[in-house]
């Protein structure tokens, strides 16, 4: 079926529309990117044709460039990846220069034909990047629409034509939020930044692309690139101004990424290469480093695990195929706290019924209040509308009758982390509820199966656990108990999706997965601490892996009392095969000294009167001495990297988790491991088992037995083999 629809008006004006059967938003494929070129050359070719409209069939214009596509370039490619690569990058600009240049003479720029973007809604990557290439861009007024190129964020950065135009369009200083960070934007801000041209109503938009094109002259075709005596908007990398810019754009980008991530030094360097040489020879040094991104592991890691794993998961991968529909029409959560009140918020927000209870009326109109701070907040950004608000609210019901629950088809319970609290509002809910709702429990420590021992239905009661703040953390971790049935699955998996949030699902055993290796990462640091490594170090090598925050930040984000109440929860359940006594210490004294964490405006770090972090708080250094020979930051990296992964692999090993591309999705999203790694799994197989054995080994040989390597570690190390090699889809066993 065709993607580029051609029709030529009677007026002479061609109009070529993008619209990919069977998507809800068009991607762009080699199939379709052949249409359109015929399309083109069609247009160029007929003299009856005095100018193009690209435009779209859908509400908005494209989402990129389809991505299962790119993950097959290099595979398809056989013996040499990096030629079929780089072939069909130089395939993608051939396309998209013959539309800039559109068929006119190249010494006296004249006889080209106009072509126009009419964008009725979002562009993003390729679907910006096709715009850029033509001659004047008008987009429709359109209060949803984001325009811009967004790839450094999966890994990649835009190889279109986007890291070659956007700079010499508008400058490094002004492109570096657009390439650098991905930041989509409205159109009036594209249009203040001079990267489209008009914003129209949306009506008007063919009729304006038409006016344009009747009025439009050989030199409006003509790029500032291709007119004669061009420079670089604020200069080219040796110019003095335009130095100092890169040196900049160099300095930022590692800060930003700690030198892990190859697609922002790979970006920074397309463009600095690129600036110095002829616009075509640009595409290519674009095209070469985008070859270059395509072919290195992590990028292959990033690409699969929040890409085509993530979505893999949102579309049900792993659901229930038996089972018929299970989507909420009516919820009922028990507690109005924190996570309660955020519970209740982004179900509201997908347009489900809501009952918000707790033990009193005003604590259950706080709970409400909370999603109207939000929706407040969204206003004051111009994100929601006052109507949009009221349609939220109004799906939102607190109350402290359970009576209330009747109808309800899932019930969320969300109370005080203690078994006998949640035990009773399990038996309050049952006594009301359908025979057939199923029961979830928001725990983060306590196991399943022990919780729907105070439930008449076990078969129907499962465990939904939300990451805080809730309405900003994606991931929702999904857990069967021992007795729990495959319609409480579904249910909790179509839940998940109406809401819009990636789920995992895993078996039930104390901290399921998440917490289970996060846990051990934040205990290493502290640990650390104790052993007489100075704090800075700990940080830093937690940074340098790829860490979104060091243990011991982290530790004061979640706060430190609550660190103290799990590790006694634990302690007492595990008894004598307690390993944390000596991380305890360190815990336990700030506990008692009332450094709670951020909360308190103390913790591991120091804080400002109005709660800033100023820095690692310099009591530690009195209670914990440094030692004089500090370990190598190597060794440090590695055990905090080390502890984590490693007890993926035991949850693995276990079948806590049964899927690994779960692992390196949850364990992006829920505690923010090294995305540049594609998660602990993707992370091993770029390592070699081999290696990562051998680094098991120097770490259990000097640091003690946690760091011993699983069984599954070594087989695999044995056989020459990886995780995704023999655990993976099979399209991903070389990926």
């Amino acid at each position: 079926m065709a993607e580029f629809h051609y029709k030529l008006d009677d007026d002479g004006i061609a109009t070529i529309t993008w619209d990919v059967p069977e998507k809800s938003m068009n991607v762009l494929s080699f199939d379709g990117l052949r249409e359109l070129d015929a399309h083109v050359d069609t247009a160029l070719g007929d003299d009856a044709v005095k100018g193009v409209i690209i435009t779209s069939g859908k509400k908005d214009f494209a989402g990129g460039m389809d991505l299962n596509i790119l993950a097959r370039m290099g595979a398809e490619a056989g013996d040499n990846p990096a030629e079929g690569i780089f072939n069909g990058i130089m395939q993608l600009h051939g396309a998209l220069r013959k539309i800039e240049l559109a068929g006119m003479d190249r010494k006296t720029k004249k006889g080209g034909k106009p072509i126009v973007a009419a964008l009725p809604g979002t562009a993003a990557g390729i679907g910006f990047e096709l715009p850029l290439a033509c001659h004047h861009i008008i987009v429709a007024d359109n209060p949803k629409a984001k325009l811009g190129l967004p790839e450094i964020l999966v890994g990649l950065f835009p190889g279109a034509g986007g890291a070659t135009r956007v700079p010499r369009k508008i400058g490094l200083m002004a492109a570096a939020p657009i390439l650098m960070e991905g930041r989509m934007q409205s159109p009036a801000k594209m249009k203040g930044l001079g990267l489209i041209d008009e914003v129209v109503p949306a009506e008007n938009l063919i009729a304006a692309a038409k006016a344009w094109i009747s009025s439009a002259k050989d030199a409006d075709l003509v790029k500032p690139w291709d007119q004669k005596g061009y420079k670089y908007p604020g200069g080219a990398p040796y110019h003095p101004a335009g130095f100092q810019m890169f040196v900049g754009a160099n300095v930022m980008i590692h800060g930003k990424t700690q030198g892990v991530y190859p697609a922002a030094k790979s970006l920074l360097a397309a463009i600095y290469e690129g600036a110095i040489v002829p616009f075509d020879t640009a595409l290519k040094v674009e095209a070469r480093w985008f070859t270059k991104v395509m072919t290195t592991p992590s990028t292959a890691g990033m690409i699969r695990s929040l890409f085509l794993n993530k979505q893999a998961l949102e579309k049900g991968a792993v659901r229930p195929k038996e089972i018929d529909d299970q989507r909420v029409k009516k919820l009922g959560v028990l507690g109005a706290g924190m996570m309660g009140a955020g519970i209740a918020y982004v179900s509201a927000l997908a347009g489900i019924e809501v009952v918000l209870i707790d033990a009193t009326q005003e604590a259950a109109e706080r709970g409400k209040a909370h999603s109207e701070g939000i929706l407040d907040g969204g206003i004051k950004r111009k994100k929601v509308t006052p109507e949009k608000k009221e349609a939220v609210l109004a799906n939102i019901t607190p109350t402290t009758d359970y009576g209330a629950l009747k109808g309800c088809d899932l019930i969320i319970e969300a109370v005080f982390e203690d078994p006998k609290v949640k035990a009773g509002v399990t038996k309050q809910a049952e006594e009301v509820i359908p025979a057939d709702c199923i029961f979830a429990s928001n725990t983060s420590t306590l196991p399943i199966s022990s919780l729907a021992s105070a439930s008449t239905r076990p078969e129907q009661f499962i465990g939904i656990h939300f990451f805080s703040p809730v309405h900003k953390m994606n991931l929702v971790e999904i857990i069967k108990g021992h007795k729990t049935g495959p319609r409480a699955v579904a249910k909790a998996l179509d839940f998940v999706r109406q809401i819009r949030k990636t789920p995992i699902v895993v078996n039930d055993e104390r901290f399921f997965y998440a917490n289970r290796c996060i846990i051990p990462y934040i205990n290493e640091g502290v640990l650390m601490v104790k052993e007489g490594v100075r704090p800075a170090l700990i940080e830093h090598a937690a940074r340098l892996f790829g860490m979104p925050l060091g243990p011991l930040q982290l530790t004061d984000e979640t706060s430190i009392d609550l660190g103290v109440k799990i590790a006694k929860a634990t302690k007492a359940a595990m008894g004598n095969a307690y390993p944390n006594d000596a991380a305890d210490e360190v815990m336990f004294k700030l506990f008692d000294e009332g450094r709670y964490g951020r909360k308190t405006n103390g913790g591991f770090y120091a804080y400002d009167d109005k709660g800033k972090r100023i820095g690692l708080w310099q009591g530690l250094a009195q209670h914990w001495p440094p030692k004089a020979e500090q370990p190598s930051l190597e060794d440090v990296k590695m055990r905090l990297a080390m502890v984590q992964t490693l007890e993926a692999v035991r949850a693995f090993e276990t079948h806590v988790l049964e899927d690994i591309r779960e692992g390196d999705v949850g364990a992006i999203l829920g505690w923010g491991f090294a995305p540049w790694s594609g998660g602990p799994f993707s992370w091993l197989d770029i390592l070699g088992a081999k290696q990562a054995v051998g680094i098991c080994d120097h770490l259990e040989k000097t640091y003690g037995a946690r760091f011993a390597a699983p069984d599954l570690l070594r087989e695999l190390a044995a056989k020459g083999e990886t995780f995704y090699g023999r655990f993976g889809p099979a399209d991903q066993a070389a990926a």
